[in-house]
């Protein structure tokens, strides 16, 4: 199970590099084709005038359309296996952005950060510290 990259919309491979991060979003990459100064904002890559918009798909991550960023209407975030909740990171009422982390749950000696698939507020959280899940069972509430 690994990570899919996107650039302009068409699945990459990564290759072989020597990477280094000369500043924050700023990276010195050396190929076996030459040398490039890689710059990184938000979703876009520039290198030299090039600018390439880019994302990344975690197969860990549940995303019931591919799409939920978009989604209007409650989102329930569940349990990808049987575990046990860690720490819970927000609270029901907060506000919250898509990506921003809503508890911890550990799983096989792994913790995994539970995410918000989109922006909105918490409006349920049925679980505290040390609760066990089994897969499949709702731990929050998005609308």
């Amino acid at each position: 199970m690994s990570r899919k990259i996107r650039i302009d919309g068409q699945l990459v491979e990564p290759m072989q590099t020597d990477l280094v991060e000369a500043e924050p979003g700023v990276y010195s990459v050396l190929t076996s084709s030459g040398s490039f100064e890689v710059r990184i904002a938000g979703d876009e890559i520039s290198i030299g005038a090039h600018r390439l918009q880019y994302e990344i798909e975690d197969p860990r991550q549940w995303n019931r359309s591919g799409h939920s960023g978009e989604t209007h209407g409650r989102i329930s975030i569940k349990a990808a296996m049987p575990g046990k909740v860690v720490r819970v990171l927000v609270a029901v009422g907060d506000e919250v952005t898509a990506g921003q982390g809503i508890l911890v749950v550990e799983a096989m000696k792994m913790q995994n950060e539970m995410k918000s698939p989109r922006a909105g507020r918490v409006t349920s959280i049925e679980v505290k510290p040390n609760d066990s899940v089994n897969a499949g069972f709702v731990l929050a509430t998005i609308e």
